[in-house]
C-alpha cells in the first residue's frame, strides 16, 4: 500500500494524532509547555485534514509546525519521551512530509541529543531514515547529520561504534546515490560548463548541482580527514581513522565511478587528491626491507602497518580497475609499487597480499591489454605488463629458492616447519612413489616441497587477506598459500589473455568474412594485432620460465595438466599471432617436458640455447629457463633406449612424461595448423617418445606397440601399457587430422616430416640396427589422408621418400621407404578423385611418376617391392591407367642385367599380364612401348625362359595386332595428326622412328625391329626363337603393311639383320665351348660360337629368301626391287662362301628358293615402265643416271638389245607380259652373276703350298652338288642371253667342283662303298647341267649350236678323269682304288680322298658316244674337230688298258670308239677334201697302236675266258679297220694307210717283244687276233677287186712288210738254236717262232687262193727266199716247232714247178 494512498492518509493521520495524544499524556506533570503543543498540533491537523483536498502537501508545508511538538518532547531528554518523539518524527519522515526546514531543525535536535550521548541507535536509525526517504537535507544539514554519525562511531560502545560506522557506510552511499539520479535526472540538458578558473581546490563547487556538490565536498573531506588534514566541509569531526577513511574511499571509487569519470571535479579530486595520497601512505612499505628494520627508527608508522597497506592495495586495485583510463602515469605508479612487493625482501604477510591484488588484476584481460597498450608500447615508458608476469615468475621461482637459502625472515612458518609438515602429511617427499594413499597436491623441486591449495575458482581473484579487514596484525600465511595464488595468477591471466585475443581473432576472422559480402563494415580496431603481439612479446619470456619451472616441480596430475593447457594455449596463440619465437618455446618446454631428463635432442638443445641467450632481468634478477631437475620424484612408468647413434643405457619415461606427452599430441591434433616449422620440434620429440616405448609402424604407417620390442632394454609398466594403443591411436589421429589443415600448414608438416625422416636417415648410417621409422610412417599416413588434395604434397612427400629414403644403405628404412612410395602410389591411384583421375591426366602421371623414379634405385629389394605393386596396380587399376601406360611399361622394362633373376621375373609377371589382359584397354599409341618392353625381356641375360617367353609376347602382340588392326590403325592415325598438329605449330619435324611409314605400319616395324635385335642375342637359343619368330610373323601378317613399309621391312629390317648376322657369323669365336651351363651337353656340331652363329646366319638367310620368294610380286612393284636383289643375292653369295660348311650349303638352297620362283601373275594395274619399276631409268634416254648397284646392269650384247627392243621411239609402255619378261631378264642375268662368282671362288683350287699343308676350306660335297644343281633352273631363265663366253666360264667351274676332293672322314656318308661304280650326287648333277645345256642347245636356234663343240670339249675332260683324276691345287689325295678305309681310319683321318672318278667319267663317255652320235654332221663339230678330240680322248684309256684304275674303262672307251667311229668316219670321208679331217687319221692311227700293241700287262690272275673276251675286243677292232677304214683307202691318205698296215703286220707276227724277260715269259699268245691280222694284211694284199693303184699298193706293202718279218725271226731262231747247245730256249721265243710257222703255212694257202697275177714278182721272190731258211729249222729240239715247222713247209710242194704265167718287170 503506497503512502499516498487515502487509507494510508488516513492511517497517518490517525497515528499523528494518537503520537501527539501520547506526548500529551507524558508531559501533562513534568513538561506543561510540550503539553499544550502537542494539543495545538492535534487542533492543526485536523484542520488541515479538513480544508485541504491534498493532505500530504499541505502537510509537509506546515511541517515545521506539525514536527515541532516532537522537537520539545526530545528536548525533554526523557528516555520515554524521546523515544516516543523519535519514532513520531521516523513516521513523519517515511511518508516524506518533512519540509528542508523541519529536517534542519530534526537535525539540530538529534545533534544535541549525540553530544548528551542520548539514545545513540535511535539517532543513527533517525538519520539514516531521513537521509534515505527524501532529497531535502542538504549541504550544511547533510555535512552535519554526516558528522554526527562520525562522532557516534567513536563512542565508547562497540554496538554503537559498529552500527555507526555502518550508517555512515550507507550515508555516504545515499549522498553519491542522490548525486547519481540527479545526473540521470538533467542527462537531457547540455549545459555549457563555464570555463574553468584557476586551479584551486575550491574552484570547482560552484560548477556543480547540488547533490553532485555535496558528494564533492563529502569526497574531498574524506581525503583529507585520511591524510590527517581538517576537513573543509565536515565541520565538527572530532576524531577519525585511516582505515576507516580508506574503506570509506574504496567504497565510493568502487560502487561510483561513472562519477568520477563524467565529472571532471571529481577526476581533478581522484588525480589531485587520492592518488598522492596513496603513494605517501604506500612509503613505508617501499622503503621497508624485511631483517634491516633498525629499532633506532622510533616511529611506529614507518614499520609497514597491515591494516593500512591491505587497504590501500584495495584502493589501488579499484582505481586501476575503474579509472586506469584517467589515471595512467599514476597506475605506472601502483603498478610498479605492486611489483616491489612481490619482492623476496618484503614481510610474507605483504607479498600474500601483493600477490591477491595482482591475481586481481590477472583476472582482467582487458585491464592488462590496456597496460600493453599504455605503457609496454609506448617509448621510453616501463614495461608494466611484462614486468607484472615477471615479477609474477620471479616471485614463483623465489618461492622455491627461499627456503634454501636459510633467510630466517619467513615471518610466520619457521622453515622446519615446513619440512616436517610436508613429512607429516605423507608428501612424495617423504614416502616416495605411493607412500601414501591420498597424497596432497604439491610442488616440490630440489627438496623444497611447497603444497597447493585451492584458492579460487578459476577466472575469479577471490582474496583472502585483502578482505581481513578486521585484522589489525598481520596474519599469518599457510605454506602453500602464496604459491597457489600466484599459480592460480598465471593461469587465469594466459586464460584471460588467451581467450580474449582468440575472441577478437574470431571476430576480426568474422569481419573479413563479412567483407566479401560487403552488407556490414565494421573494421577490427587497427593495430589490434599490434597490441596482441606485444602482449604476447611481452609476457611469454616470464610465463614460460614460470610455467616450466612449474611444470618441472609438479607432482600433481591435474596441476600439471593445468599448466600444461596454459603453456598449449599460449602455444596456439601465438601460432595463430605468427610469433613464432615464443610458438617455439612454449613447444620446446612441452617437447622437453616429455622427453626423460637431460636427454639428448638437438632440436630442443638448440631451441633452448637461443632462449638462454636473452636474459630476461626482472628488476635485476634475472630469471632463467631452468633446466629440469633430475631428482624429481615422479612416478617411472616406461623404461626404453634413447634413439641415438650410439644408445648409451636405457631412458625412464615417467607418469608426467607421457601426460606432457599426450599434451603433445593433443596439440598436434587440434592446433595443427598454426604449428608451422615447430612441427619439427613436435615431431621429433614424438619420434624420440615412439622409440622409446617402442611403437613400431604396421600397415598403412600406423604405429603399433611392437610384438618383440628390440633388445631386452624396454620395459613398460601396465600403467602405459594401456595408455600405448590409446597414444598410438591418438598419433594416428593426430595426422588423420592433418586432412583439416590448410594447405600452407600441411606444408609444414611434411617438410617437418622429411627433415625429421633426413635425421633418421643420417643415424641409420653405417649401423645395421634397427632405423627410426616414425617420420617415413608418418610421411605415409598423412600422404593416405590427404588424398584429396594429394598434389600439393606429392613432390616433396615422394621427393624426399625417393632421394633419401628409398636409396639408403640400411635395409629396413629402405624397405620402408619403398612401402611408403608405393602405398601411396596405390592409394592414390585407387582414390575417387573428383574430377576421376580419368579425366585428370596430369595428376595420374605425377601419382605414377615416383613408381618409375623407383627404377634408379639400385638395391634390389626395391625394385622387387616397385614390380609388385605395378602388379597389384595392374590387377587392381589395370583398366584405367590410360595415359599412365608409359610410365607402368616404363618400369616394367626398366630392367637391367645386373639385377637379380626374381626381379626380372617379377617384371616379367607384369608384362605377362599386360600382354594378356591390358592391351586392348591401353592407348594404341603404348603398344610400341609394349614392344619395346618385350624386346627388352628378350635382350636380358639373366633368364634364359624367360627371354623366350618374351619372345613367345611378341608373337601374341603381333596376333593382336592383326586381330584389331582396322581399330589400332584409326586411333594411331588420329593421335598422329593431333602430333603432326603440334609438331608444325612448333615449327619442328615429327620425331617419331620410321617416319614416314603409317603409324599403324610403324607398330609393325617397331616389333620387326625389335626381333631383328633378338635375332643377334648372343645366345644362340634366343636368336633361333627370334629368328622363327620374326618370319614367321613378316609371313603370317605381312599382308597389313601397305607397299611403302615394304621398303623399311626389306632394307632396314630384313637387310640389316642379314647384315648383322653375317659380320657377327664372320667374326664370332672358333674356341669349343666345354658345355652349355649347367649340365648341359652341346652336340658338337654347334660347340664353337662360330658354329652356333652359323645356325643363325643358315636361318635368317632361309627366312629372307623366303620372303622374297613368297612375297615376290608385292616386293617387285616397290622402286628398288633390283636393288634389293642384288644385296640379297650378294648375302647369299657371301653365305655361300663362307667357310662354314652349313652355311654355304644352306645359302645354295636359299639361292635355289629364290630361283624356283614362278614368275607372278600380274595385274592390270601395274607400273608403266618396267625400268623405272627395277630402279633402273630407261637406258636410252639417259645412260649416264643409272644407279648401277655396284656392278654394271646388262652383261652381254644380246641382252642389251633385248632391252632396248622393248623401248619404241616415244618410248611406250611395253606391251603386258614382256615387261616382266624384261625385268627378269636383268633379275636372272643378277643371279647368273652371282652363281658364276660364287662357283668360281668356291671352287678354284687352293694356290701355293705343299701337299703337306692342310688346305683352310674344301667345299664340301653337298655343297658343290648344290651349286651345280642350281644351273639347270637359272639356265631356263638366261638361256637367251647366254653365250660362248658363259658356256666356258660353267665348264671351268664344273671341272673344279668335280675336281674337289673330300676329307676321308666324310668319304662313308658319300660313297656307297669302294666296289660299286655308282656316281656321286655332285656328279649326276655336273652331268645333268651338261644334259641340260645340251637339249637347249639341240631345240635352240642356229646360233646357239655353236656349243656343241666347248660342251663335247667339257665332257671329254672328264672322261680323261678315268685314267687321270684332276688335282685340287698342290693337295696330295690317295684315290679310293688304292687307300684302303681302314688305313685312312687309323692313320691318315685328316687326309684327302679324291673320288672314284671313273663311273662318272664313264658315263660322260656314254654322254659323248650319244651325243656325238646326234650332231656328228653338224658344221660346228665337223669344223672344231670334235672326232679328232675325242680320239685323242679316248686314246689315253685305249693305252693304258690294264693300267686303267678300272677295267671297264677301257673296254667302255673301245666301244665307244668303235661306235664313234662308225658315226664318224663316213662324215670324215665325206668331208675329205675340205681337210678338216687331216689331223684326225694320225690320232687315229695311235689310238690304234696305243691299244692293239697296249705296253701293260694283263693282271697275274687273268683267266683263259677273260684273256679270250679281251682277245675278241681286239679282233673287234681289227674287223672294224677291214670294215671301215681299209676299203675306203681312196678317201684316207697313204700314210695313214701304211700306219694300219705295219699294225696288221705287227699283229700278224705272234712276237710282242724283242727282249727276253722273266716278266714276259708267260705272255699268252693271242693266235686269234693275229690270225684275223694276217688274214686283213692278206686280205689286202691279194684284193681281187683292185680298183685304184693305190690299194694294190696296201697289198704290196702289206706282204713285203709280213714276208720281211718271218725271214728275220727264223733266222734269229736258228742262231739261236745253235748256241744254245742242249739248252732249250725260252719258251716265249719258241712260242713267237711257232706262230711266225703258222703265219708262214697261211700266207701259203692265201697264195694258193690268189689269183697268180694278184701277186708281183718280188713277193714271190721273198716266198722262195724263205724256204731254205725254214730247212735250216728242222735241226730244232722242240717238238712244237717241228710240227709247226712241218705245217709250214707243206704247202711249198704246191709251188714247187713254175706257174703258167709270167709276170712283167715285177711291177703292178
Amino acid at each position: 500500500m503506497s503512502t499516498s494512498s487515502p487509507e494510508a492518509v488516513k492511517k497517518l493521520l490517525e497515528n499523528m494524532q494518537t503520537d501527539l495524544r501520547s506526548l500529551s499524556m507524558e508531559c501533562k506533570k513534568k513538561f506543561p509547555p510540550v503539553k499544550e503543543a502537542a494539543e495545538s498540533g492535534i487542533v492543526k491537523i485536523k484542520t488541515i485534514a479538513a480544508r485541504n483536498s491534498d493532505i500530504l502537501a499541505t502537510l509537509k508545508d506546515n511541517s515545521s509546525e506539525v514536527v515541532q511538538p516532537f522537537l520539545m518532547g526530545c528536548g525533554t531528554k526523557e528516555p520515554k519521551i524521546t523515544q516516543l518523539c523519535l519514532a513520531a518524527i521516523q513516521r513523519l519522515m517515511s511518508h516524506e512530509v518533512v519540509s528542508e526546514a523541519a529536517a534542519g531543525n530534526i537535525i539540530n535536535m538529534l545533534w544535541q541529543l549525540m553530544e548528551n550521548g542520548l539514545e545513540e541507535l535511535k539517532l543513527l536509525q533517525t538519520v539514516l531514515v531521513l537521509l534515505t526517504t527524501n532529497t531535502v537535507v542538504h549541504d550544511q544539514v547533510l555535512s552535519k547529520a554526516i558528522v554526527l554519525c562520525f562522532r557516534l562511531h567513536f563512542t565508547k560502545d562497540n554496538i554503537t561504534n559498529n552500527t555507526a560506522a555502518a550508517t555512515v557506510r550507507q550515508v555516504v552511499t545515499v549522498v553519491f546515490e542522490r548525486m547519481v539520479a540527479e545526473d540521470e535526472r538533467f542527462k537531457d540538458i547540455v549545459e555549457q560548463p563555464p570555463p574553468v578558473q584557476g586551479n584551486t581546490n575550491r574552484r570547482s563547487v560552484s560548477t556543480l548541482r547540488p547533490s553532485a556538490k555535496d558528494a564533492y565536498m563529502l569526497f574531498q573531506d574524506l581525503c583529507q580527514l585520511v591524510n590527517a588534514d581538517a576537513p573543509y566541509w565536515l565541520v565538527g569531526m572530532t576524531e577519525m581513522t585511516r582505515t576507516f577513511g580508506l574503506e570509506l574511499l574504496e567504497s565510493v571509487l568502487n560502487d561510483f565511478p561513472g562519477v568520477f569519470l563524467q565529472h571532471q571535479e571529481f577526476s581533478f579530486l581522484l588525480k589531485e587528491r587520492v592518488c598522492p595520497l596513496v603513494i605517501k601512505l604506500f612509503s613505508p612499505n617501499i622503503k621497508f626491507r624485511q631483517g634491516n628494520s633498525s629499532a633506532a627508527s622510533p616511529a611506529p608508522v614507518e614499520k609497514p602497518y597491515f591494516p593500512i597497506c591491505m587497504r590501500l592495495l584495495r584502493v589501488v586495485s579499484v582505481l586501476i580497475k575503474h579509472f586506469y583510463s584517467l589515471l595512467v602515469t599514476e597506475c605506472e605508479i601502483f603498478l610498479s609499487l605492486l611489483v616491489k612487493f612481490l619482492d623476496g625482501e618484503k614481510p610474507q604477510w605483504l607479498r600474500a597480499v601483493a600477490v591477491e591484488s595482482v591475481h586481481r588484476l590477472c583476472v582482467q584481460p582487458h585491464l592488462l591489454r590496456s597496460f600493453c597498450l599504455s605503457y609496454d608500447m609506448k617509448q621510453h615508458s616501463t614495461k608494466v605488463f611484462r614486468d607484472i608476469v615477471n615479477a609474477l615468475g620471479s616471485f614463483i621461482q623465489s618461492l622455491f629458492i627461499v627456503l634454501n637459502t636459510g633467510n630466517p625472515a619467513a615471518t610466520n612458518t619457521s622453515t622446519g616447519g615446513s619440512g616436517a609438515q610436508g613429512a607429516a602429511q605423507g608428501g612424495p617427499g617423504a614416502g616416495g612413489q605411493g607412500g601414501s594413499l591420498t597424497t596432497q597436491a604439491a610442488f616440490e623441486y630440489r627438496g623444497t616441497w611447497i603444497p597447493l591449495m585451492t584458492v579460487s575458482v578459476q577466472g575469479s581473484a577471490k582474496a583472502t587477506y585483502l578482505e581481513m579487514l578486521d585484522k589489525v596484525e598481520p596474519p599469518s600465511i599457510p605454506e602453500g598459500y602464496a604459491m597457489s595464488v600466484a599459480f592460480s595468477a598465471l593461469l587465469d591471466l594466459v586464460r584471460g589473455i588467451t581467450s580474449m585475443i582468440e575472441r577478437e581473432l574470431a571476430e576480426e576472422e568474422a569481419a573479413v568474412r563479412r567483407e566479401a559480402n560487403p552488407d556490414q563494415n565494421t573494421q577490427p580496431e587497427p593495430g589490434a594485432h599490434l597490441v596482441w603481439e606485444e602482449m604476447v612479446s611481452a609476457c611469454w619470456c616470464g610465463l614460460l620460465a614460470a610455467l616450466s619451472l612449474l611444470l618441472d616441480a609438479s607432482t600433481d596430475e591435474t596441476a600439471t595438466e593445468s599448466i600444461l593447457k596454459a603453456e598449449l594455449t599460449v602455444a596456439v596463440l601465438c601460432g595463430r599471432l605468427g610469433l613464432v619465437t615464443p610458438r617455439d618455446a612454449f613447444i620446446t618446454a612441452i617437447c622437453k617436458a616429455s622427453l626423460p631428463p637431460h636427454y639428448a635432442l638437438t632440436v630442443l638443445s638448440s631451441n633452448t640455447a637461443n632462449l638462454n641467450n636473452k636474459a630476461y632481468s626482472i628488476q635485476g634478477q634475472s630469471v632463467q629457463i631452468i633446466s629440469s631437475s633430475s631428482e624429481s620424484h615422479q612416478q617411472v612408468v616406461a623404461v626404453g633406449q634413447p634413439l641415438s647413434v650410439q644408445p648409451q643405457g636405457t631412458v625412464v619415461l615417467t607418469a608426467k612424461n607421457i601426460q606432457c606427452m599426450r599434451t603433445l599430441l593433443n596439440l598436434a591434433h587440434c592446433h595443427g595448423a598454426v604449428l608451422g616449422t615447430s612441427w619439427q620440434l613436435v615431431l621429433a620429440t614424438l619420434q624420440h617418445l615412439v622409440w622409446i616405448l617402442g611403437l613400431k609402424p604396421g600397415v598403412g604407417g600406423a604405429l603399433k606397440p611392437g610384438r618383440a620390442v628390440e633388445g631386452p632394454s624396454t620395459v613398460l609398466t601396465t600403467a602405459v601399457m594401456t595408455d600405448l594403443p590409446v597414444i598410438s591411436n591418438i598419433l594416428s589421429r593426430l595426422f588423420e587430422s592433418s586432412q583439416y589443415l590448410a594447405d600452407v600448414s600441411l606444408h609444414h608438416l611434411i617438410t617437418a616430416l622429411c627433415s625429421l625422416s633426413l635425421e633418421a636417415v643420417e643415424m641409420a648410417y653405417g649401423t645395421n640396427k634397427e632405423p627410426s621409422l616414425f617420420a617415413v610412417a608418418k610421411l605415409l599416413e598423412t600422404g593416405l589422408v590427404n588424398m584429396d588434395r594429394i598434389e600439393i604434397l606429392w613432390r616433396p612427400l615422394t621427393g624426399h621418400l625417393l632421394d633419401k629414403v628409398c636409396q639408403h644403405p640400411n635395409a629396413r628404412m629402405r624397405e620402408w621407404g619403398a612401402e611408403a612410395v608405393t602405398s601411396l602410389i596405390k592409394a592414390g591411384l585407387a582414390y575417387k578423385h573428383n574430377p576421376p583421375l580419368a579425366q585428370n591426366q596430369r595428376l595420374q602421371l605425377l601419382l605414377l611418376n615416383p613408381l618409375k623414379e623407383l627404377s634408379n634405385v639400385l638395391h634390389a629389394d626395391i625394385r622387387q617391392k616397385q614390380l609388385e605393386s605395378v602388379l597389384q596396380i595392374l590387377q587392381s587399376q589395370g583398366d584405367s591407367l590410360g595415359p599412365g601406360w608409359p610410365l607402368v611399361l616404363g618400369v616394367i622394362g626398366a630392367i637391367r642385367n645386373d639385377q637379380g633373376e626374381s626381379l626380372i621375373r617379377t617384371a616379367f609377371q607384369c608384362l605377362q599380364l599386360v600382354v594378356t589382359d591390358f592391351l586392348p584397354t591401353m592407348p594404341c599409341t603404348c603398344l610400341q612401348i609394349v614392344v619395346d618392353v618385350a624386346g627388352s625381356f628378350g635382350l636380358q641375360n639373366q633368364e634364359l625362359n624367360i627371354s623366350l617367353t618374351s619372345i613367345g609376347l611378341l608373337w601374341n602382340i603381333s596376333d593382336y595386332f592383326f586381330q584389331r588392326g582396322e581399330a589400332i590403325t584409326q586411333e594411331l592415325e588420329r593421335e598422329e595428326a593431333a602430333l603432326q598438329k603440334q609438331a608444325q605449330e612448333k615449327g619442328e619435324p615429327l620425331n617419331r622412328p620410321f617416319h614416314p611409314a603409317p603409324p599403324f605400319d610403324c607398330l609393325w616395324l617397331c616389333l620387326y625391329a625389335k626381333l631383328g635385335q633378338l635375332c643377334v642375342d648372343p645366345r644362340p637359343a634366343v636368336r633361333k626363337s627370334a629368328g622363327q619368330t620374326m618370319f614367321s610373323t613378316i609371313a603370317a601378317h605381312g599382308t597389313l603393311l601397305q607397299q611403302s613399309t615394304w621398303h623399311i621391312v626389306v632394307w632396314k629390317v630384313l637387310f640389316h639383320l642379314l647384315d648383322c648376322v653375317r659380320k657377327s657369323s664372320t667374326t664370332a669365336d672358333k674356341e669349343k665351348i666345354e658345355s652349355g651351363g649347367g649340365n648341359i651337353l652341346i652336340h658338337h656340331s654347334r660347340d664353337t660360337a662360330e658354329k652356333q652363329w652359323a645356325e643363325t646366319w643358315v636361318l635368317t638367310l632361309a627366312g629372307v629368301a623366303r620372303i622374297f620368294n613368297t612375297r615376290r610380286y608385292l616386293l617387285q612393284q616397290l622402286g628398288d626391287f633390283f636393288k634389293a636383289w642384288e644385296v640379297l643375292l650378294d648375302h647369299i653369295q657371301s653365305a655361300a662362301l663362307s667357310k662354314n660348311s652349313e652355311v654355304s650349303l644352306a645359302a645354295l638352297k636359299s639361292f635355289q628358293e629364290i630361283l624356283q620362283i614362278a614368275t607372278p601373275v600380274k595385274d592390270s594395274a601395274m607400273p608403266t615402265d618396267a625400268l623405272a619399276a627395277m630402279g633402273v631409268p630407261p637406258i636410252l634416254i639417259d645412260p649416264l643416271s643409272a644407279p648401277g648397284p655396284g656392278r654394271p646392269l646388262l652383261r652381254s650384247d644380246s641382252m642389251l638389245e633385248r632391252l632396248t627392243s622393248y623401248n619404241g621411239a616415244e618410248l611406250q609402255a611395253p606391251p603386258p607380259g614382256e615387261e616382266s619378261a624384261l625385268e627378269d631378264a636383268a633379275l636372272w642375268w643378277s643371279a647368273w652373276n652371282t652363281w658364276y662368282r660364287t662357283g668360281t671362288d668356291s671352287t678354284r683350287p687352293p694356290s701355293g703350298g705343299t701337299g703337306t699343308d692342310r688346305p683352310s676350306f674344301v667345299p664340301s660335297q653337298p655343297f658343290l652338288t648344290a651349286l651345280v644343281q642350281i644351273v639347270p633352273a637359272l639356265y631356263q631363265h638366261i638361256k637367251t642371253v647366254f653365250s660362248m663366253e658363259d658356256l666356258r666360264k660353267l665348264g671351268v667351274i664344273l671341272h673344279g667342283a668335280v675336281s674337289i676332293p673330300i676329307s676321308s672322314d666324310a668319304s662313308p656318308f658319300i660313297l656307297p662303298s669302294y666296289t660299286e661304280a655308282v656316281l656321286t650326287s655332285l656328279q649326276e648333277a655336273v652331268l645333268t647341267a651338261l644334259d641340260v645345256l645340251q637339249k637347249a642347245i639341240c631345240v635352240g636356234p642356229e646360233n646357239l649350236q655353236v656349243m656343241y663343240p666347248a660342251i663335247f670339249e667339257q665332257l671329254l675332260l672328264f672322261v680323261e678323269f678315268s685314267c687321270k683324276p684332276p688335282q685340287y691345287g698342290k693337295m696330295e689325295t690317295k684315290h679310293v682304288a688304292n687307300a684302303k678305309y681302314n688305313q685312312i681310319q687309323l692313320f691318315a683321318p685328316a687326309e684327302w680322298v679324291a673320288l672314284n672318278y671313273v663311273p662318272f667319267a664313264e658315263r660322260s663317255l656314254e654322254v659323248v658316244v650319244d651325243l656325238y652320235h646326234k650332231t656328228a654332221c653338224h658344221k660346228a663339230v665337223i669344223n672344231e674337230k670334235v672326232l679328232q678330240n675325242i680320239i685323242k680322248t679316248l686314246r689315253m684309256p685305249l693305252g693304258l688298258k690294264y693300267g686303267c684304275p678300272s677295267e671297264s674303262t677301257w673296254k667302255l672307251a673301245v666301244s665307244s670308239l668303235l661306235k664313234v667311229l662308225s658315226t664318224g668316219l663316213p662324215v670324215a670321208r665325206q668331208h675329205a677334201s675340205s681337210g678338216m679331217f687331216d689331223t684326225m687319221w694320225p690320232e687315229l692311227a695311235n689310238a690304234f697302236e696305243d691299244f692293239l700293241f697296249t705296253k701293260s700287262t694283263p693282271p697275274d690272275n687273268m683267266s683263259i675266258q677273260e684273256f679270250q673276251k679281251n682277245e675278241a675286243i681286239d679282233v673287234e677292232v681289227v674287223q672294224l679297220i677291214s670294215t671301215e677304214i681299209l676299203p675306203f683307202a681312196i678317201f684316207i691318205p697313204k700314210d695313214f694307210v701304211g700306219q694300219i698296215m705295219a699294225m696288221l703286220n705287227k699283229g700278224s707276227i705272234h712276237s710282242q717283244s724283242s727282249s727276253f724277260t722273266e716278266a714276259e715269259v708267260d705272255v699268252r699268245m693271242r693266235e686269234e687276233f693275229s690270225k684275223v691280222c694276217f688274214e686283213t694284211l692278206l686280205q689286202f694284199s691279194f684284193s681281187n677287186k683292185v680298183s685304184t693303184p693305190q690299194e694294190g699298193y696296201i697289198s704290196r706293202m702289206a706282204l713285203s712288210v709280213l714276208l720281211k718279218r718271218s725271214q728275220d725271226v727264223l733266222r734269229r731262231y736258228v742262231d739261236d738254236e745253235r748256241l744254245s747247245g742242249r739248252c732249250p730256249l725260252p719258251r716265249q721265243q719258241v712260242t713267237e717262232i711257232i706262230f711266225v710257222l703258222k703265219a708262214i703255212s697261211t700266207l701259203m694257202d692265201s697264195l694258193k687262193k690268189t689269183q697268180p697275177e694278184n701277186v708281183d714278182g718280188t713277193t714271190w721272190a721273198q716266198v722262195i727266199a724263205l724256204y731254205p731258211t725254214l730247212v735250216e729249222c728242222i735241226t730244232c729240239s722242240s717238238s712244237e716247232v717241228s710240227s709247226a715247222l712241218k705245217e709250214a713247209m707243206g704247202p711249198f710242194k704246191d709251188f714247187m714247178q713254175p706257174p703258167v704265167s709270167r709276170v712283167q718287170n715285177g711291177e703292178s
